[in-house]
């Protein structure tokens, strides 16, 4: 069964101290409010409603996890943080989001890497441009482009070429991956899967490697 397939929710916690303590990695997915995180998490795990998406944008206020991994023994958490950048919601409220995930991708020691969804039709938004400078260089980051159905083959490629010359700029140290990903056909799925799968088999970047069996 692949690992992504035995994905179940664990808790939904409102601030960074509430966050489980046991070290385990942890896969963050980031995005604005109507970027399609939970319908991402749910095609790559192969469940309808194991993620949830809010009929109103942007009411999600918490970060949600999910463990993977056999049921008696979790391997990673995959992690959906709220969404940002919905014109509407109280100024207070989005101060909160920007304390919750810009406290969480800056502090959390587990975090294995992050995936960013962001709308092909939009490109890098300057939110989605602010979240990837609270990050570390040394987190591995992918920039999944949402709603890639919307756009020919050709057109997609173009932005993904794009986007990932602006990263090449913005984070000059990394090596940061950009795919193509439409949750309707789910074109991208399963490159994107492999990849969130390897940084929950592979743990911290520039950790020690369990020996070959």
């Amino acid at each position: 069964m692949p690992l992504l397939a035995t994905a179940r929710f664990f808790t939904t916690v409102a601030a960074l101290h509430q966050a489980p303590r046991d070290g385990t990695v942890e896969v963050a997915f980031v995005g604005r409010s109507n970027a399609g995180k939970s319908s991402a998490i749910n095609v790559l795990c192969n469940r309808r409603r194991l993620a949830f998406s809010s009929r109103t944008p942007g009411r999600t206020q918490a970060l949600n996890y999910f463990a993977v991994g056999p049921a008696d023994r979790t391997l990673g958490y995959l992690v959906d943080t709220p969404g940002y950048g919905y014109a509407s919601a109280p100024l207070e409220t989005k101060k909160t989001w920007d304390q919750l995930a810009g406290q969480y991708l800056q502090q959390r020691p587990q975090l294995a890497g992050v995936v960013l969804l962001a709308d092909i039709r939009r490109g890098l938004t300057d939110r989605d441009r602010r979240l990837i400078d609270w990050m570390s260089p040394a987190t591995r980051l992918l920039v999944a482009l949402t709603k890639s159905d919307k756009l020919t083959r050709e057109q997609g490629r173009t932005v993904q070429k794009a986007v990932a010359g602006e990263l090449a700029r913005l984070r000059p140290a990394a090596r940061d991956t950009v795919l193509l990903f439409s949750a309707l056909n789910r074109s991208g799925s399963d490159e994107l899967a492999h990849i969130v799968e390897n940084w929950i088999e592979t743990g911290l970047p520039g950790s020690p490697q369990p020996p070959a069996a």
